[in-house]
């Protein structure tokens, strides 16, 4: 992932905001905005695969697996982050 620091604080709403409209996709933590990197052919080929094998292997516990990532915001920790499945505490 390329990190890219901004030079003040950012709030979670300014961050949310600026996602709307953003081309590329990016993180937040405590403050700070990091952009994230585009995926390759093969990135997204082994990503099927994987999220596959996960789907069936979750199949029935109460944990949804996603294709894409999702944007988690993680309180404690301020931050948002981006998962592949989401587990039934969420």
């Amino acid at each position: 992932m390329t990190a890219s620091k901004s030079c003040t604080y950012v709030s979670p709403e300014d961050y949310l905001a600026g996602e709307k409209v953003s081309p590329i996709k990016h993180e937040y933590r405590q403050g700070e905005i990091y952009a994230m990197a585009g995926a390759s052919k093969a990135h997204v080929i082994i990503t099927l695969n994987v999220a596959t094998l996960l789907r069936n292997h979750l199949r029935g516990t109460g944990c949804i697996p996603y294709m894409a990532d999702m944007k988690v915001r993680i309180e404690a920790a301020d931050c948002y982050r981006r998962f592949w499945f989401k587990t039934p505490s969420f």
